[in-house]
């Protein structure tokens, strides 16, 4: 059984193609999104369907995988068996668990309300609601201290994701949006970036960083590091002894270990995952194995980083121990390659860590392109985001400026 049709769970599939087993995988929705670009559906660059496939589709021609739509609610390692809803329990010989992980508001679960964080589809087309109904709604408003709220955001977080949502942003503001307003200058909005650390992007080297805060600064993004929330309230966010009024709060903080790991009773770190054996087996359950954000893995004493190819690799190591110990082999313990670090920071502009060789500005942006496009699954995909992605950089505009839905202000239910 496989527990998550995301990176981790889909590469687990696929190498156990041709193996003597029968595979079930389960997932709470019928497609596999392709998470590094979902930041691009919530900036009206890209529709849903562009970095989304069914996963029945994917795994079509793989006779010895059935895929079922169903939420996995507790696992009983003793039983071996998967409470589902739903539908009645099922049992299995060996589990692969590749649930992925949630927003974190480090204890604040009531921020979640007003800071929206980015991790589903769902996800995603709330963030483009609300940032285009600020527009909408400042577009309408005549007092000037209630339009300049409506034209802040506020983005937290200083990672990949914080990064480039900040200057995806700024570029809607400042190039897409520029000639669609009469009352208003969208260019004048106020795109502010909070990073509790010293740095953005701090799994990156200095000059990495250094590039990226440059490349924010020409796009107008005010970064703030050393600034820790304390509270996201309906005025905007609180940190240190300063109060920024903002309509639109995004978050890109944290992250927490899907819940379902605490089912299984073993020890959890504090993000909630699971701490593994180097074989990426769950302590005292020989037929379990943890992948991706669910798993707590320390490699040359570092923990590896919470990235697709950490989970890519880690599903497919997974699934060829599963087939090992099937055989009566010994499990081989995981060792990750990496393949190098990336973020980018508008348009034609990116950060890329391959480890002894890093590079930045437009000739990053292409090597980035060039890697998104490679990974995503299927042709019509590939074809449709470069399609999207050269109109868009010729007009600068963002052809999904769509406002799904029947609310008409930001601040309505």
């Amino acid at each position: 059984m496989i527990i998550g049709g995301g990176f981790g769970g889909l590469d687990a599939a696929r190498a156990l193609a041709g193996a003597p087993v029968r595979v079930t995988l389960f997932d709470r929705h019928n497609y596999h999104l392709f998470q590094p670009l979902l930041y691009q559906v919530a900036t009206a660059s890209l529709s849903p369907g562009d970095i989304a496939s069914p996963i029945r589709w994917v795994l079509r021609h793989q006779q010895n995988v059935q895929v079922l739509l169903a939420d996995a609610r507790a696992i009983d390692p003793s039983a071996r068996r998967v409470t589902l809803d739903p539908g009645p329990g099922i049992s299995y010989d060996y589990l692969i668990l590749a649930t992925g992980a949630a927003h974190s508001y480090f204890g604040h679960p009531e921020w979640a309300a007003r800071a929206p964080g980015l991790k589903t589809l769902d996800d995603a087309l709330e963030i483009r609601r609300r940032v285009l109904l600020a527009f909408e709604a400042a577009e309408r408003e005549r007092d000037p201290q209630a339009q300049r709220r409506l034209l802040t955001f506020v983005i937290v977080g200083g990672g990949p994701t914080g990064v480039e949502l900040a200057g995806a942003l700024a570029e809607i503001a400042r190039q897409s949006l520029r000639q669609d307003f009469r009352s208003i200058r969208p260019e004048s909005a106020r795109i502010i970036l909070l990073e509790g650390g010293p740095h953005v992007l701090a799994t990156f080297p200095a000059t990495l960083q250094r590039a990226a805060r440059a490349s924010l600064a020409r796009l107008g993004v005010e970064v703030r590091t050393g600034s820790v929330v304390t509270n996201v309230d309906e005025q905007g966010v609180q940190f240190g002894g300063e109060h920024i009024s903002a309509q639109t709060v995004l978050w890109a903080a944290g992250v927490a270990a899907s819940p379902l790991a605490r089912s299984l009773g073993v020890p959890l770190d504090r993000a909630g995952r699971v701490l593994a054996e180097p074989t990426l087996r769950v302590p005292g359950h020989a037929e379990i194995f943890v992948v991706g954000d669910v798993c707590a893995l320390r490699q040359d004493d570092r923990p590896l980083p919470g990235v697709a190819q950490v989970a890519k690799q880690e599903g497919t190591h997974a699934a060829r121990n599963v087939a090992r110990a099937i055989r009566g082999e010994p499990v081989l313990p995981f060792r990750y390659r990496d393949f190098g670090n990336m973020a980018t920071i508008g348009r034609g502009s990116a950060v890329a860590d391959f480890g002894r060789i890093t590079v930045s500005g437009f000739f990053a942006w292409l090597v980035w392109i060039f890697i998104h496009i490679f990974w995503l699954i299927g042709f019509r995909s590939r074809f449709v985001v470069l399609g999207e992605w050269a109109w868009a950089y010729v007009t600068f505009q963002r052809r999904v400026r769509l406002i799904t839905g029947d609310r008409l202000r930001p601040d309505s239910p």
